[in-house]
């Protein structure tokens, strides 16, 4: 089951954190990965280094997902190697706090940016590659999309932007439906990685988050991989504009 044998997949931010996680469960299960980067190369060259020894293709891809003109260069790539592609994870991302009332325009657009513009620029050239034989596209959005139960203080753009991500993915559910192509979400709660560590490096709030949780720990990129996996896979063909929480009962406690 959940087979992804001959597959080409593309992993935005895939250097590290939750892309790593994903980009490897992925291979894990037979398909080929591509990594995009922003710049972090060495990084990638080392995930990519990984998947191969899986014995599976993979190549590293720079690309800034806000710029659409090197998405589109991405994209070409990715059709010169393979001449298609089955799946796309856009995961590229990045938070940090600020004040609501101190907030500069600059850090309200570049978040909403990368988040998802991102994810609208990578899922437009997406399609132009899936639309003969169908794919699979999961937006990786957060708990933290509604605020709800998340502690949502500091974090307006963070919020605003994957709260759009889980309606851009509802939206192309629907229109992409006619070509195949599946569209899902997947939104982690506190996922361990160098990121979240940073964003929340207090001991004290790390233990209060977990206090929250029903499961008694953080999740981790393997977690957010083993989801994709599924979601990416033949036997989740009928499941599409849904949101999958992956975060230990945290929103149901």
């Amino acid at each position: 089951m959940f087979s992804l044998k001959s597959k080409k997949a593309l992993v935005t931010g895939g250097s590290r954190g939750i892309g790593k996680g994903i980009v490897l469960a992925l291979a894990k299960q037979g398909a080929d990965v591509a990594v995009n980067y922003h710049s972090r190369k060495e990084e990638a060259e080392q995930v990519v280094s990984k998947v191969k020894k899986m014995g599976q293709e993979s190549f590293a891809v720079a690309a800034d997902v806000s710029s659409v003109d090197e998405v589109i260069a991405m994209f070409e790539k990715i059709k010169k190697v393979w001449g298609k592609l089955d799946i796309l994870v856009n995961n590229a991302g990045i938070a940090h706090y600020s004040p609501f009332e101190e907030m500069t325009e600059e850090e309200w657009n570049k978040t909403l940016d990368i988040n998802l513009k991102g994810q609208f620029l990578c899922a437009r050239e997406a399609v132009k590659l899936m639309k003969e034989k169908g794919g699979k596209i999961i937006n990786i959005s957060s708990v933290a999309s509604g605020g709800v139960g998340f502690g949502a203080a500091q974090i307006a753009h963070y919020v605003s932007s994957k709260g759009g991500v889980i309606a851009l993915t509802e939206a192309l559910a629907v229109e992409l439906a006619s070509y195949k192509i599946n569209v899902n979400s997947i939104a982690p709660g506190f996922i361990e990685t160098d990121m979240t560590r940073d964003l929340i490096f207090d001991k004290k709030v790390q233990e209060g988050f977990l206090m929250r949780i029903p499961w008694k720990r953080f999740g981790k990129p393997e977690d957010i991989g083993a989801a994709a996996a599924f979601l990416t896979s033949d036997e989740a063909n009928y499941i599409t504009g849904t949101v999958l929480y992956v975060d230990g009962g945290w929103l149901a406690g």
